[in-house]
């Protein structure tokens, strides 16, 4: 009973983050929330951005929410969206800590479409919160981010392009109409231990495996 009490919970808070993040930014609640968090750089594939949120948006499935900063050009060219697609995009343009954590917490899935990234903690991050990373296969991406066609938590293309992003935002898509197979791949996110004391164990354990 406890464990079921627990997973409602955690459905409730991710709705009710959501209908406030939606509410704030003008958004349809009942459609996927995409977010995007961080950079507004090259390394992480930001250039990219403005083509696949207005290819992605024109179909009329999501909803897309960014904060970030970097790039001039970048930056005007993500805010030239908020007109054309007022009720199903909105950006922020700066660094708000708070409102990064709401929206980790509010979002469907976060999209990390980077060229580069050694570590990542923003896919750690939003799995705790049961947000669905969309990311490229490279560094720390690869190594902490399983696509669900391979029985994993998350949806994982190989290039940084446009297309590749696109196709990935409509597997996501797909998995949120599917709300059954939706909800378990949040629960089986909000289970995977990325802290400390799980990696601490892990290196003891090889340690003593080498001085047997």
């Amino acid at each position: 009973m406890e464990k079921k009490t627990l997973i409602s919970n955690n459905q409730s808070g991710k709705m009710a983050n959501k209908l406030g993040l939606c509410k704030r930014f003008n958004l349809d609640v009942t459609k996927p929330l995409f977010s995007f968090i961080g950079r507004l750089v090259y390394e992480k594939g930001a250039d990219l951005l403005p083509d696949i949120f207005y290819k992605a948006l024109l179909k009329g499935e999501i909803n897309i929410l960014i904060l970030g900063s970097g790039d001039i050009k970048v930056e005007a060219e993500l805010k030239s969206l908020n007109i054309p697609f007022k009720n199903s995009y909105a950006s922020y343009i700066g660094y708000n800590e708070n409102l990064a954590h709401q929206i980790y917490a509010g979002s469907d899935f976060l999209l990390m479409p980077s060229r580069v990234e050694p570590c990542g903690l923003n896919q750690m991050y939003a799995l705790r919160y049961g947000t669905i990373p969309v990311v490229r296969r490279t560094g720390g991406l690869k190594d902490t981010v399983i696509d669900i066609g391979d029985g994993g938590f998350g949806i994982c293309h190989d290039e940084a392009s446009i297309e590749d992003v696109v196709y990935s935002i409509d597997r996501a898509v797909r998995l949120y109409q599917n709300g059954k197979e939706f909800d378990k791949i949040r629960k089986r996110c909000m289970q995977i231990d990325h802290s400390w004391d799980l990696s601490i164990q892990e290196y003891l354990s090889l340690y003593k495996s080498i001085n047997q």
